[in-house]
């Protein structure tokens, strides 16, 4: 068929015949429209500091620290630390938790280890658009880190 001559209609139809299988081929001519939001996401994340968590004898089941945290970018709605080997290929442990932050982003996060020795720790912060994700390797013995 032949282009429509409707200047509304921005779709043209042909009809090929000469074509060696036997089928036909239809082209089609337009325009197609799309609203795309460009949301800024969490940029970085970067652990400032690490300390060891002072406990009594007691209370030494598990070694305890806090990791101060801080991005750029969009605020994170969640924070997800998993604790591996030292090779960081073999996860101990998985914790996700919420999280609200407001005005600035810097939080501290606290985690326990199961015992003295090397971990490979990553701390990946989200929100509902995008992650980040910052890791590090850290020695934790026996009330101190």
């Amino acid at each position: 068929t032949a282009p429509s001559s409707d200047p509304v209609s921005s779709l043209t139809v042909e009809s090929v015949e000469d074509n060696p299988d036997g089928g036909c081929h239809i082209y089609r001519n337009g325009y197609y429209g799309s609203n795309i939001d460009v949301v800024e996401g969490i940029l970085e994340v970067n652990i400032i500091q690490m300390t060891s968590i002072q406990m009594t004898e007691s209370q030494a089941e598990n070694s305890l620290v806090d990791f101060v945290v801080t991005c750029q970018g969009s605020l994170p709605t969640d924070v997800c630390t998993v604790v591996s080997d030292p090779t960081c290929q073999v996860s101990k442990s998985v914790v996700c938790d919420p999280i609200v932050v407001t005005d600035e982003c810097l939080l501290t996060i606290r985690r326990a280890f199961e015992g003295p020795g090397t971990y490979c720790i990553n701390i990946t912060l989200g929100d509902d658009t995008s992650q980040a994700l910052a890791s590090a390797l850290i020695s934790v013995n026996r009330g101190e880190s």
